[in-house]
């Protein structure tokens, strides 16, 4: 059965994507181990490599349909969608065949008795099959973080995007095409999760290991599945992320810089600023700052759907009973078709107690707590509690704090004095309940690759 295309940004139905059947998750999963033993099992680095670059150059000449099938999905605006998605889609393409071009094997020499000795040296090989499960507020962006380097190191892939944002993956398939990739290298299914073509794709037995972006929830549903023929996973999860900011700190720039981790694509971006502490002789000042520029945003976009607005919407009416509503807090309205859509102002939350749903629970929403704290270690008391450990942001102009304070915190990437400044090579992740492994460099190439070791006596 086909399923609706919603349009968020004014709440109406524009069209619909077929669901894929068992049998054709089947098909799709035979196809992509069947091109492993045909001519893309025999390319070379160098070959991956040009692909990839090709992949790019055909992102980039169709630059505004991706742009428009971008925002046609997620309701995100169209800045956002021609600065960071589309361009980062494209860079993940050309990091990953760069580094791919630069990549060396080790050897080392190993003394024997007889004084011949032997050489040792590693070689990387494909993992095989492998299922990429990608969500939908970043649709492109973080199915081409996993689709490039496990292309770049020789295997095939069966892509599962959202079901709410399927638009730019369709896309990427026809590039692929355009770009001579041989049959079978990269299949694309549509469909939910349970009962539906991501669980049969993860519980294939077929499928040699998977990488997913999503809630922890399912992250957790998928190692179980991938658990019984111990499939390597690759997991970057939900997030509760921290911002802190000291006394010390420029405050306009932390103002600035929060209202941008807190309000980015309306806070469906799992990296985004949900709960800030503030050292308590700024906190009156950076609140008041913050709620007045939150008051002010305008080009923002809609939540996804509505059911993720009703959920949204829920913790809301649970903070406006229980705390302060600084700004926001409830539903905008336009006067014009937007008012069909799927909108939540952005709204700055104050004086929950730390074990509040709004507190503690991954909000995903254009919705920030704040707090103050006395000291450093209660700060980084604050910012370590809770189940997750994505990202973290620290404002002061003390660099000894700074350098101190940010390896303490229990999360995968920390930034000082910014939010979201990324080098592709670096490693990104999270912890508890935010993830398992490390994408990005180097990190990406070696999950999808299984080293082997070499003996050879001399």
């Amino acid at each position: 059965m086909p399923f609706p295309l919603v349009d968020p940004v004014r709440g109406i139905t524009t069209g619909e994507a077929p669901s894929a059947s068992r049998e054709l998750v089947d098909r799709a999963v035979d196809a992509a181990r069947g091109a492993l033993r045909g001519p893309w099992g025999s390319w070379g680095p160098a070959e991956r490599a040009r692909l990839l670059h090709r992949v790019a150059d055909g992102i980039e000449a169709r630059f505004e349909e991706f742009v428009d099938a971008e925002c046609a999905g997620t309701g995100k605006p169209r800045e956002l969608a021609s600065t960071v998605d589309i361009p980062r889609a494209v860079a993940n393409f050309r990091s990953y065949a760069d580094l791919l071009a630069g990549r060396a094997e080790r050897s080392w020499h190993t003394p024997t008795p007889d004084g011949r000795g032997a050489l040792n040296y590693t070689v990387h090989k494909p993992l095989g099959v492998i299922a990429v499960i990608s969500p939908w507020n970043l649709p492109l962006l973080l199915l081409t973080w996993k689709v490039a380097p496990a292309l770049a190191t020789g295997n095939t892939v069966v892509a599962k995007p959202s079901e709410l944002t399927p638009h730019t993956a369709c896309l990427l398939a026809e590039v692929m095409a355009e770009a001579e990739l041989p049959p079978g290298v990269f299949n694309l299914v549509h469909g939910g999760g349970a009962d539906s073509a991501g669980q049969w794709l993860t519980e294939h037995p077929g499928v040699d290991a998977i990488a997913f972006t999503g809630e922890s929830r399912t992250g957790s549903t998928i190692m179980r599945a991938a658990a019984g023929r111990l499939a390597p996973v690759s997991f970057e999860l939900g997030g509760k992320n921290a911002g802190l900011v000291f006394a010390d700190a420029d405050l306009e720039r932390a103002v600035d810089g929060t209202l941008r981790s807190a309000f980015t694509h309306s806070g469906q971006v799992c990296l985004c600023t949900e709960r800030v502490y503030v050292e308590r002789p700024v906190f009156d000042a950076f609140a008041d700052a913050l709620a007045s520029r939150a008051r002010e945003l305008t080009g923002y976009g809609p939540m996804v759907s509505a059911a993720h607005r009703d959920k949204v919407l829920g913790y809301l009416r649970k903070a406006a009973a229980d705390g302060q509503v600084l700004a926001g807090g409830g539903v905008p309205r336009f006067g014009d078709d937007r008012d069909g859509g799927f909108w939540v102002e952005p709204t700055v939350l104050a004086g929950l107690p730390e074990d509040h749903p709004a507190v503690r629970e991954e909000i995903f929403g254009p919705v920030v707590h704040l707090a103050p704290f006395d000291t450093e270690e209660e700060a980084l008391a604050l910012a370590n509690a809770g189940p997750y450990g994505l990202a973290a942001t620290v404002w002061t102009s003390d660099v000894s704090r700074a350098h101190r304070v940010a390896p303490a915190l229990d999360v995968g990437i920390a930034w000082v004095n910014t939010w979201n400044l990324r080098d592709l090579r670096t490693p990104f992740g999270g912890v508890k309940a935010s993830g398992i492994g490390r994408e990005g460099g180097d990190h990406s190439l070696d999950f999808f690759s299984e080293p082997m070791s070499v003996c050879v006596k001399l």
